[in-house]
């Protein structure tokens, strides 16, 4: 769809995700994400009205994975919320990621954790994201380069390892097309 321009809009939702990863001394990484809603018009939750602005939903995921990609700590925390004391209750069941390998399957054992009223929409679909920034982060560090083919290859159209991508910056690991 092509961005149309309209001269009056009024904002009714914005969804702000951030989300780091850090190299740590000790040789593991974190990968931190943070997650707001707020609404653009006063908006009632289960104890009163959200103002304008602020958020509805303000929450926190974060991991910590080893060089191999394993999580070895996870936590989650609910800053804001629309059904205090109800909402907060699962945030403690995300340090079951711990002992995930972030690799083929992980989705899978994801949405088999989490999936429906095992956990909190909003904490669960930031986990594919933690696991993509921390690709980028883990293979974006110097100590990654190792002889190993990097797991991002055939990942994505643009690095098939049969095209001209990855000819040009990953060539020991191009493949000839059949």
């Amino acid at each position: 769809m092509a961005e149309v321009e309209s001269s009056q809009r009024k904002l009714l939702h914005r969804r702000t995700i951030t989300i780091e990863g850090y190299e740590r001394d000790d040789g593991l990484y974190d990968i931190e994400g943070h997650l707001v809603d707020i609404k653009g018009y006063d908006f009632p939750v289960m104890n009163g009205i959200r103002k304008t602005g602020e958020p509805i939903h303000n929450m926190v995921l974060g991991i910590t994975i080893d060089a191999d990609m394993t999580i070895i700590d996870a936590y989650a925390k609910t800053q804001a919320r629309p059904y205090p004391g109800f909402c907060e209750t699962i945030t403690d069941h995300y340090q079951s990621l711990t002992g995930l390998k972030i690799a083929p399957g992980f989705t899978k054992a994801v949405k088999e954790r989490f999936g429906g009223v095992r956990g909190c929409t909003h904490l669960t679909e930031m986990i594919g994201t933690l696991a993509t920034v921390a690709f980028q982060t883990r293979y974006g560090s110097a100590e990654s380069h190792s002889p190993n083919k990097p797991p991002h290859l055939d990942g994505c159209h643009a690095l098939d390892t049969t095209g001209p991508v990855v000819a040009k910056f990953y060539s020991q690991w191009k493949v000839d097309k059949k």
